[in-house]
């Protein structure tokens, strides 16, 4: 790619409600320009990693941005987590990457981001923010909303402009330098240094995290071999 990476303009599509955002935003991507941005009050559908449901309801910020890179590359995610987080902390909340999709504070997932895509033709960074919505029974112990930390409910217009600012400066990091995309993410994943079970299709290894390599994927120290593990192959559970 020649030159700097242009800035995006952002065009917002709000919807009250839809199956999900990265479905609308996939039916889409192909006829609409690079930065198109899908916003739902509500998902009836919403999706995780590995097709998980994931509970969206009224409150929260479901958004899919339409990307179109020069090349395909699962480090994509790592530019939705960094947004988010840079976002938790332009209201003083303090968090953590937990390797490779989420964001967590003080323990509980905040949010999760998902990409998908079509070859070269396009890419959709989902990002699911829970911030006024009520965190679905059973779940207080494991995710946490920006109302519970703060304390009072926040304009959602501002989180996502906030968002979205920073989501186009490590969009612009990804393009042109994606080695300091991966320091900073190195810099904010919490896993470094503890001991995980990774459960990578049907077997499970156990090993201590030892960095995120440049090219995204997880290194563990497994009794005292290194062993890789690529994006989208594994959950991750702590021992």
């Amino acid at each position: 790619m020649s030159g700097e990476p242009r800035n995006l303009a952002w065009k917002i599509i709000r919807l009250d409600e839809v199956d999900s955002t990265n479905e609308y935003a996939k039916r889409i991507a192909p006829d609409s320009p690079e930065g198109t941005v899908v916003v739902a009050k509500h998902q009836s559908a919403g999706k995780g990693r590995k097709g998980r449901s994931w509970a969206s309801p009224e409150g929260g910020l479901w958004v899919s941005v339409i990307l179109k890179p020069p090349r395909v590359d699962p480090r994509l995610v790592f530019v939705g987590a960094l947004a988010v987080g840079d976002t938790l902390a332009d209201f003083g909340i303090d968090s953590g990457i937990k390797w490779p999709n989420d964001v967590w504070v003080n323990g509980r997932k905040i949010a999760g981001i998902l990409t998908e895509g079509r070859g070269s033709e396009y890419a959709v960074l989902g990002i699911g923010l829970n911030v006024n919505n009520p965190i679905p029974e059973g779940l207080g112990d494991s995710a946490v909303s920006m109302l519970q930390l703060i304390g009072r409910e926040l304009p959602l217009d501002r989180v996502l402009e906030r968002l979205l600012f920073h989501l186009g400066g490590w969009y612009r990091v990804f393009l042109a330098r994606p080695d300091l995309l991966m320091a900073k993410v190195r810099e904010r994943t919490f896993l470094i240094g503890m001991t995980v079970r990774v459960i990578e299709d049907d077997s499970v290894v156990t090993g201590r995290v030892i960095d995120v390599l440049d090219d995204g994927s997880l290194l563990l120290d497994v009794d005292g071999q290194l062993k890789r593990v690529l994006y989208g192959d594994v959950s991750v559970r702590f021992v």
